[in-house]
This record gives C-alpha cells, sequence and structure tokens, in this order.
C-alpha cells in the first residue's frame, strides 16, 4: 500500500483538533476532503454489551433462587406461629424432610413477581413484607403486609402463577417450602391434611377481612383497626404492643386501607391530638389502646 496517496501531510490536514474528542470547522483557507481511514461508530450504532452497560439497573431485584442455609422447623424459634404449630413430634420430623431452604431479601428487592410461576410456599423467619398487584390503570394496590410466622405464595396455587407482587419492606429472610413436597406429603399421609387446610383457611380469612375492611368501615376506623391488628400481631411475636416503627410508608398504609395520603397524615395527626397516639415519622405509641378501640364501636364483637 502507498502510504503517501492515503495520508496528506500533517501541515495539509483540512481540521483542527478542538480538544474535544473531534475535529473542528473546516480550515478557512485550504477546503479538502478528508476521509477517515477507521469510523467511530456512534452511540446508537454500538454493540449491545456496550449499551448495556451505560442503563440503569432496576431499583428492585428478585432474590436469588437458590439458598445457602438449610433450615428445620422443630428447632426454629417460631413454630408455635408458623406451620408446625400443633404438630406431633413425628409429623415435625417429616415437615423438615421437605428440604426447606432459607432465603434472605434484601429491603427494596422482591420476593416474586406478579405472573411468576408458582414453585414455593414461604413462611417469614424475620423482617416485613407487603404483597401488593398492578391495576390496569398502573396503580399499585397493596393487598396485605407480612412478618415472622406468616405464610405467603399461596395465592399461585389456583392458577399456577403467582396473582401478586411481594416486596421486602427491610432486611428479611423467609424459608422457601417447595409446594409439589408439601403436596405429597399431604396425600402420604392424612394426619397432615389440617396442614394444608389451616394455610388456605388463613388466607382466605384474610382476605374476608381485607373486604370488611374496604366495604364497611369508615377512615377513622379503618386506620384504628389496622394499628390494633399490627399492635396485636407484633405482641404475639414478643415485640412491644404499643411502642415499635411502622416498616411501611403512609402512601402504602393508605393503598392498603384505601384512603389517599392526605388522609391517612391527617388521621394520624388527629389521633395524636386527641391523645390516642404519639407519632414521631415512623415511630408509634399506642397511648390508649382502649380509645383506638372505641372508634371500632361494636365491629370487634
Amino acid at each position: 500500500m502507498n502510504n503517501t496517496t492515503a495520508f496528506a501531510p500533517l501541515n495539509e490536514l483540512p481540521r483542527q483538533n478542538t480538544g474535544q474528542g473531534g475535529f473542528g470547522a473546516l480550515h478557512p483557507l485550504r477546503p479538502v476532503a478528508f476521509k477517515p481511514l477507521v469510523r467511530i461508530p456512534s452511540p446508537a450504532t454500538q454493540p449491545p454489551a456496550l449499551l448495556r452497560s451505560s442503563l440503569p439497573t432496576p431499583t428492585s431485584q428478585i432474590a436469588p433462587k437458590a439458598a445457602a442455609l438449610p433450615s428445620n422447623c422443630s428447632n426454629c424459634h417460631l413454630r408455635e406461629l408458623c406451620l408446625p404449630c400443633g404438630m406431633t413430634g413425628a409429623e415435625l420430623n417429616r415437615l423438615d424432610d421437605l428440604h426447606l431452604a432459607r432465603r434472605r431479601v434484601k429491603a427494596g428487592d422482591l420476593l416474586y413477581r406478579q405472573g411468576d410461576p408458582f414453585q414455593f410456599v414461604y413462611a417469614v423467619r424475620g423482617g416485613t413484607l407487603k404483597s401488593s398487584l398492578m391495576l390496569a390503570d398502573g396503580r399499585e394496590q397493596v393487598s396485605g403486609f407480612h412478618m415472622s410466622g406468616e405464610q405467603l405464595g399461596l395465592d399461585g396455587v389456583a392458577m399456577g402463577r403467582h396473582g401478586t407482587t411481594v416486596t421486602a419492606l427491610e432486611d428479611t429472610e423467609v424459608c422457601a417450602i417447595p409446594y409439589a413436597n408439601l403436596a405429597r406429603m399431604t396425600t402420604s399421609a392424612s394426619s397432615n391434611e389440617p396442614l394444608v387446610s389451616r394455610l388456605m383457611s388463613q388466607e382466605i380469612m384474610r382476605e374476608h377481612s381485607l373486604v370488611l375492611l374496604l366495604g364497611s368501615m369508615n377512615a377513622e376506623e379503618r386506620l384504628a383497626t389496622f394499628l390494633l391488628n399490627l399492635a396485636g400481631r407484633l405482641k404475639a411475636r414478643g415485640y412491644s404492643g404499643s411502642d415499635f416503627n411502622l416498616r411501611m410508608t403512609r402512601a402504602e398504609i393508605g393503598s392498603h386501607l384505601g384512603l389517599k395520603l392526605e388522609t391517612v397524615s391527617r388521621l394520624f395527626s388527629a389521633f395524636q391530638k386527641s391523645m390516642l397516639l404519639q407519632v414521631d415519622k415512623r415511630h408509634i405509641q399506642i397511648l390508649n389502646t382502649d380509645g383506638l378501640t372505641r372508634i371500632l364501636g361494636m365491629r370487634l364483637h
């Protein structure tokens, strides 16, 4: 190749480097056509791998499917609140044979998404999660909050896919129970049939409670019911039922209760003014449990 025909002398180059990664305007005295030897691709034509590195990553990620830590129900401190409640020693041993595994979910990450294939029933070992579904208009509807000793995932039994998305509100740990193994255990041992029946019953009761909450209570009653329910669940787990931090935002509480954010904030202020609560951001102190109960009237009887 004749290099003298491919390159012009340096003092005859038609453009001047601007110092900004390219060539500036044509030289005003000697306009000469210049054809670069190597074409530098524009961002739009770069290989996908280059573009991929510059794309923002999702804020919510699915927790890893594989779990590193095995788990046994027989020696779990939550066994009186979780699946083993009421089981005999032999039944507990069969439950241990299901090969449960612990899975950690960081705050903000997803345990599973709406539409994901149904494989596991989950039992919460520690932390708090919310379940929600996406409405047709793009809004999120929070259907529940889940804490240690509670189960979730049964929304996928009917259709084989989960009907909700579950997100960790704080660093959380769950036990993943393969549903196929659970079903086989139930089939092979009739004494375990009440286990699955109890799980299904709990799911039905939770749905009925939500329907009652949204269908027949006014705003004050909804928030009072929510706080009393949360306090009772915390107390059953050995925590204070009158002094606790909310893991969910006001907006998430409003979505769950069918109330606007402004209404939830106004109610917290009103309850504090009435000396029912002491509120400091997400820190809640229940000062008058009887007063909250009276808001409900006869609904708790």
